[in-house]
């Protein structure tokens, strides 16, 4: 099945799915975050697992889109924290409306995902919902480190993966195992799976933050360059850090300290930083670790190749993904 047609079966499901109408001002804000769109990558890759190993892939729907609507809650509240102001292209909901509205919607979005996991009736129920637990604590826990990271001078290498493993990259793993336990896989094939989908995950977050500051604004959907206008820790910026002396060393922290500035000023300064540095192709490099090692591991699964192909090509979309 091509990837166009799972999207397509999580936007028909997503779109008749009744999430709620009386307050207007606590669902409306759920119905225009879910219609901005996005890749839909973790339902997508709940139903492609699922597939591996059973044909009825419908019996995973409500599940995936739990995983979806999950994922939008968080970038929901996420938005209200980095006090972004674009999301897809569009308004952030708490720019559009206000920061009670949205974190409200939020918290109703993650009342309606374990509506839409419930749906399942699965036998495994107990089993998933307890991993979702875990997964969704996970992610709050990246949230946290992330902020504090904020305040903190010095970030090294290994934290800042820690913290996208947690943020990012735990919903991938997850939305990846629960397609191969509804699907019926046994347990070794689910953690394998689950071990694939943490490392395209960490190798995602890596390609968000060179997107953050290499895409072209009009494909990304978002502020090209945001992280370096609020001093992000990302894997770039500690690198720079790491990497950087004298003249150097001191142009990246004039940047980092300067209170006031022109935002396109102090983003083509960084990004020339960057280049003197070689942080592209660094960030690259350690991107494509994960990716590649990712797919070692579907590649080594004992299943049909042709079963692991949509896995496969959705895996090599994402590294040459332009937003």
């Amino acid at each position: 099945m091509k990837l166009k047609k799972y999207i397509d079966i999580v936007e028909e499901h997503l779109a008749s799915y009744n999430f709620g109408d009386q307050p207007s001002e606590l669902y409306e804000p759920i119905k225009y975050i879910l219609s901005l769109g996005g890749k839909r990558l973790r339902p997508v890759l709940t139903l492609m697992t699922c597939q591996l190993f059973d044909d009825h892939i419908l019996k995973a729907i409500y599940p995936a889109l739990g995983v979806e609507v999950f994922h939008n809650f968080t970038l929901l509240h996420d938005d209200i924290m980095d006090n972004a102001p674009i999301r897809r292209g569009k308004e952030t909901v708490h720019e559009k409306w206000n920061d009670n509205v949205a974190i409200l919607s939020g918290d109703v979005m993650l009342v309606k995902t374990y509506d839409l996991f419930l749906k399942s009736n699965h036998k495994d129920l107990q089993k998933i919902l307890s991993k979702f637990n875990k997964c969704a604590a996970e992610v709050c826990e990246g949230q946290q480190y992330d902020m504090n990271f904020e305040t903190r001078d010095l970030v090294t290498e290994n934290e800042y993966l820690e913290m996208i493993q947690l943020k990012t990259a735990v919903l991938l793993g997850f939305a990846i195992e629960l397609g191969a336990i509804i699907g019926g896989a046994n347990e070794i094939a689910s953690n394998q799976l689950y071990d694939f989908g943490l490392n395209i995950g960490l190798g995602f977050q890596l390609k968000d933050d060179l997107l953050d500051v290499y895409a072209d604004s009009d494909k990304f959907g978002k502020q090209v360059g945001g992280d370096i206008i609020s001093n992000k820790k990302t894997y770039l910026l500690i690198k720079a850090l790491e990497l950087s002396q004298g003249k150097i060393k001191e142009d990246l922290n004039f940047w980092l300290n300067k209170k006031e500035f022109i935002p396109d000023e102090k983003v083509a300064a960084v990004i020339k930083i960057y280049n003197k540095l070689g942080i592209k192709t660094l960030s690259e490099k350690k991107m494509n670790e994960y990716f590649d090692r990712g797919l070692a591991i579907l590649n080594s699964l004992d299943i049909d190749g042709d079963k692991k192909e949509p896995l496969s090509n959705l895996t090599l979309t994402l590294i040459d993904r332009e937003k």
